[in-house]
């Protein structure tokens, strides 16, 4: 097994992008090296683009994910058992602030609905391009949710989202009890995810700083027992807590 670090750990709690200067740490999973390397080559060309670590299975990404805290995790859904979609699910669990691409060889709807359960933000082949996925990862970073564009344009794997959602929504009315009630403010932000906006948007709509928000989705996260914003944000419109966007 071999995992590589370029950089001091930092604590839990997230990564830091408080400063402009700030370079995306990215994680690379894959177990073929010379995927890894390509990819490095290719994403170490980008000024604000910075590898932090590198891993081949799910034990040594799990740990690279804990220690280094990537603000993006490039995975491979294909790497040794348990797999890709155990991996994404554990570090969406204990790094929520991370936000994982999932690659894959090839267009599977199990795949991808797989991955939207656990938790990735996009679902790419990895036959991408370059200049693809260099905007892919900016995206992903600034909060947005990529993944929805792949559901929407497969009615098959969108049924079977909306499905999920239904019977986590029946089972989180009988849980709602022991959740805190979120705040206006907490309400008032989903409400505006739900409209598609990213985390920069809503900062700018609600007049406070991009790490507020953040620092809000992490208070609902937590309150809600999900691993996700998309989450949050299905589980407060089956409460009724928000209205559901009209198309």
């Amino acid at each position: 097994m071999t995992m590589g670090y370029s950089g001091p750990d930092r604590r839990r709690g997230g990564p830091d992008r408080r400063g402009i200067e700030a370079k995306v740490k990215i994680l690379l999973v894959d177990d073929h090296a010379l995927f890894r390397v390509g990819m490095r080559q290719i994403l170490e060309r980008e000024d604000d683009f910075e590898i932090v670590a590198e891993a081949e299975d799910s034990r040594t990404a799990f740990d690279a994910a804990q220690s280094v805290l990537p603000d993006i995790v490039l995975l491979d859904l294909s790497i040794p058992a348990p797999g890709g979609i155990e991996t994404t699910q554990r570090i969406k669990r204990e790094v929520p602030s991370t936000g994982i691409i999932a690659l894959a060889v090839e267009e599977d709807e199990d795949q991808l609905f797989d991955a939207i359960k656990a938790g990735a933000a996009a679902f790419i082949l990895k036959d991408i391009s370059p200049d693809d996925l260099v905007m892919i990862i900016r995206r992903v970073n600034t909060g947005e949710y990529l993944i929805n564009d792949k559901v929407f344009s497969r009615p098959a794997v969108a049924s079977r989202v909306l499905k999920e959602f239904r019977e986590l929504a029946v089972y989180g009315q009988e849980a709602a009890p022991i959740f805190a009630p979120l705040s206006p403010r907490e309400v008032e932000i989903l409400d505006n995810i739900a409209k598609g906006m990213t985390n920069k948007q809503v900062a700018y709509a609600l007049s406070i700083s991009e790490q507020t928000v953040k620092n809000h989705m992490s208070s609902i996260l937590r309150k809600l027992s999900v691993n996700d914003r998309t989450q949050a944000v299905v589980y407060a419109m089956k409460q009724g807590w928000i209205r559901i966007p009209e198309d």
